[in-house]
């Protein structure tokens, strides 16, 4: 069977063996394919988070700004733990649903933004810069149809403070490239790695 199959990718991820992410990618439209290296996550750091979470012993994931689901989709294949995702662009949930199926990985994705999201559902969240794009101008965006905006960039950066500020002892946040705002006191960095386009960190709120 081809190595770059749905299900021969499935497969691997299941076992937590690397896979390129042009094999991995097949799966989207082309529109996001083309812009995998720069909005989505790596899959060898995706493999990586998914160890950590795992090693942890994480029962559930949010990823806020969720996009196609490509970080979803690993640590729930590599992870094993229960995995949801919230992203504002309806089109991006379709996609990520859609690729869900393809990878027979058992994912919630919502449509919607993080004032309709319950934070306390998780016990680990996973962040990618999802405030970053508010700041770049519009030939970097991947598109014009959600709001963005400094005051947005603002607002949710507030409230994932308030979030984890507020999160029960044990609670994990793993970052790449951030998420904008400030990690309370409360929280140790227990993992860090520097990879070639940006570092990992995973923290656990300790008191």
């Amino acid at each position: 069977m081809p190595t770059s199959t749905p299900h021969a990718v499935a497969d691997r991820l299941r076992t937590r063996q690397y896979v390129r992410d042009m094999h991995f990618d097949r799966v989207y439209p082309k529109n996001v394919q083309a812009v995998s290296a720069h909005y989505w996550t790596p899959v060898s750091v995706g493999l990586m988070g998914a160890d950590w979470l795992r090693t942890a012993n994480c029962q559930s994931l949010l990823d806020v700004g969720s996009g196609p689901g490509k970080f979803c989709i690993i640590a729930r294949l590599a992870a094993g733990c229960a995995v949801s995702g919230v992203e504002q662009r309806p089109g991006l949930v379709q996609t990520a649903r859609a690729a869900a199926l393809s990878y027979e990985a058992e994912v919630r994705f919502e449509h919607g933004t993080i004032e309709q999201v319950d934070p306390g559902r998780a016990d680990a969240f996973y962040f990618f810069n999802p405030f970053g794009e508010n700041h770049y101008t519009c030939g970097d965006r991947f598109d014009e149809e959600v709001e963005l905006s400094n005051e947005r960039y603002s607002r949710d950066v507030a409230i994932v403070e308030g979030w984890l500020d507020r999160a029960s002892r044990g609670t994990c946040v793993l970052t790449y490239h951030g998420f904008g705002g400030r990690i309370p006191d409360t929280y140790s960095l227990v993992r860090r790695h520097t990879t070639r386009s940006g570092v990992l960190r995973f923290w656990v709120k300790t008191p």
